[in-house]
């Protein structure tokens, strides 16, 4: 086990930010760490790396107590803070030479551990810039490259993508994924597709609890077992009122193109029951089928509240 986080709470003031948290993260796990802002992920975050310390409960990394073992614990740990800050007088390789230092590596292992992250992050075109005149898509790599300098056995990214164009993305969801054959990742994003690509886990945590801690996909089997949403196409115009003579369609929405969305609470598949009555009522059906839930709509049915 990597990651071992029992019932942590922190408050600020009056604000309870993370209330009685827990979860575990395996080795050789990515899992996706979301929820919408002012959840409590990146409290959560920096209490796991120890740069907070939690009101209550406990935190364990490879089996050592988080407050007693700060030292080795942090030499395990990479991590990318939410706003990366950075030296922005510093050229790249001055300034990872510099994070090397403080994790004890000197000579030729920081060269070579300097060369490596590089290589990995896509710095080496920039290397011979400033970190201030680099653009926030390359300041990310460049904080990629700090969290991976001393080799850790665990990540902790809050926010890896941010900034990225959609062709620097595809190479960071590459590298993540490669990291996280050998490594244990918790990473923090908005972008949900990201998590769905990439990650074996999905927690969401929301108002400073978690709400959810599955795979993608069974969260979305989950979500869809709460409502049925079936999409039918007519061939012809149809008012919406049709469909609320069926007493099992709780809410019908009309997208154009005599295309419709019928929303069911009923659990049984209903698309037997709606072909029989668009037949009875003379209307050709050119689709009817049962809408999946995507990831992002189970996220803001969990997350409303």
């Amino acid at each position: 086990m990597s990651i071992a986080v029992k019932e942590i709470s922190k408050r600020y003031g009056s604000q309870l930010a993370v209330n009685k948290v827990s979860f575990e993260v395996h080795t050789g796990e990515i899992v996706g760490f979301i929820g919408p802002n002012g959840a409590g992920k990146s409290t959560t975050m920096k209490m796991i790396t120890g740069t907070l310390s939690p009101d209550s409960g406990s935190i364990r990394i490879n089996d050592l107590s988080a407050l007693e073992h700060q030292r080795e614990i942090r030499g395990m740990i990479g991590y990318l803070p939410e706003n990366n800050p950075l030296y922005h007088e510093m050229y790249i390789r001055e300034y990872l030479q510099y994070v090397a230092g403080l994790y004890k590596l000197n000579g030729k292992e920081a060269r070579e551990r300097i060369s490596i992250v590089i290589e990995m992050t896509s710095l080496s075109r920039e290397v011979s810039k400033k970190i201030g005149n680099l653009s926030k898509g390359y300041r990310q790599r460049v904080g990629l490259a700090q969290a991976l300098l001393h080799d850790p056995e665990i990540l902790i990214l809050d926010e890896p993508t941010s900034g990225l164009d959609p062709n620097q993305l595809v190479e960071i969801r590459n590298l993540v994924s490669n990291i996280g054959k050998e490594k244990t990742v918790l990473l923090s994003t908005h972008i949900l597709q990201e998590v769905e690509a990439i990650c074996d886990r999905v927690i969401i945590i929301n108002n400073g609890g978690i709400v959810a801690d599955d795979d993608a996909q069974r969260l979305k089997e989950k979500g869809a077992g709460l409502t049925q949403t079936i999409h039918i196409e007519l061939d012809e115009v149809t008012k919406p009122e049709i469909w609320k003579k069926l007493l099992f369609i709780d809410h019908v929405k009309s997208i154009g193109n005599n295309q419709f969305l019928l929303e069911t609470r009923e659990l049984r598949d209903i698309r037997g029951d709606i072909f029989n009555f668009a037949v009875s009522q003379g209307l050709t059906i050119l689709s009817l089928s049962l809408k999946k839930k995507s990831l992002e709509e189970v996220f803001r049915e969990l997350t409303s509240q």
